[in-house]
């Protein structure tokens, strides 16, 4: 892509949820609610009553500035210029995929354990789908990878990712408290009679969490500044390396992990991924799980 993907509650078609309501009707209820990504899933529509109903959907998509993503079908995605595409583990592989559909468009795939995120990560998705995080209807027979895998993903894969499957409203906080920051749903949004007010009970819910990220306070932070910061109900932990060393740390910030360091006040200079970061800055440097710190102490002489 030629900017970075950026969305918060991903919402999927499902038209078998809402029988007597259009898609189109459904969907731009989603969109008003605040949904801002939308993928079309149709398993049965041959390809080219997929390619008009695609075209249709990206209309209304287009008008709230949402991206389209087509499931499965890079053609279609092409036919009805959509923004991009979500793949399955046995569909097109991702490099051939990008080939397709160039630099510009989005391409998704759905993982179910970390060795698949670290894959699609490397060979250049735009994101990935970590799920089903709960048994669902949507993939029945596929065993759920539980909040634990969410977890996972959170500490260490740094491309976006988007927790999917038997999320809802009651069980959102449990996927978010383990460090999700994107949802995705299907009929717990197009199944409900009012999808507009789901949605935005679900971006209530993701903003609070990523609000609260910003205003962790480790536990060696001196009182004087901690008193500055809101308080927040929960901590996310990360993995990450600091001076070569594999660490967990409940910082959000640059700074953060230099008072849990105790480095306040001393001559430091801080190199966050191979890029050294002015200690002006550090306040406003947020780390990500699996980045690599290196604190270097200058020592006198004369």
């Amino acid at each position: 892509m030629s900017r970075p993907l950026d969305f918060k509650l991903y919402v999927i078609t499902g038209e078998n949820y809402h029988p007597g309501r259009s898609m189109a009707e459904v969907m731009e209820a989603a969109l008003r609610g605040g949904a801002d990504i939308v993928q079309l899933r149709d398993k049965e529509s041959p390809k080219r009553e997929l390619i008009e109903k695609a075209k249709r959907l990206k209309e209304l998509t287009a008008k709230y500035g949402v991206p389209l993503i087509v499931n499965d079908h890079p053609d279609v995605a092409l036919a009805a210029d959509a923004d991009g595409v979500h793949l399955g583990q046995d569909d097109l592989p991702i490099e051939a995929a990008r080939e397709l559909l160039g630099p510009r468009r989005i391409i998704g795939i759905s993982t179910h354990r970390i060795e698949q995120a670290r894959a699609a990560e490397r060979a250049g998705a735009d994101y990935i789908g970590v799920g089903p995080v709960y048994p669902t209807g949507t993939k029945p027979g596929r065993q759920a990878v539980t909040t634990a895998y969410v977890a996972q993903a959170a500490a260490e894969i740094r491309i976006p990712f988007v927790a999917i499957g038997g999320i809802t409203e009651s069980n959102a906080e449990e996927v978010l408290r383990a460090g999700a920051r994107r949802l995705c749903a299907v009929s717990a949004i197009v199944g409900y009679a009012d999808p507009e007010s789901v949605c935005r009970n679900l971006l209530e819910k993701i903003n609070a969490w990523s609000l609260g990220e910003q205003a962790v306070v480790p536990a060696s932070l001196p009182i004087s500044v901690a008193q500055t910061l809101p308080e927040r109900r929960d901590v996310r932990e990360i993995a990450l390396t600091v001076n070569g060393r594999s660490e967990r740390t409940q910082a959000a910030t640059l700074l953060e992990l230099a008072a849990q360091y105790k480095l306040e006040g001393r001559s430091v200079v801080a190199d966050l991924d191979g890029a050294v970061v002015p200690r002006q800055l550090w306040g406003e440097t947020p780390l990500q799980g699996g980045c690599s710190v290196e604190f270097v102490h200058f020592v006198g002489g004369g």
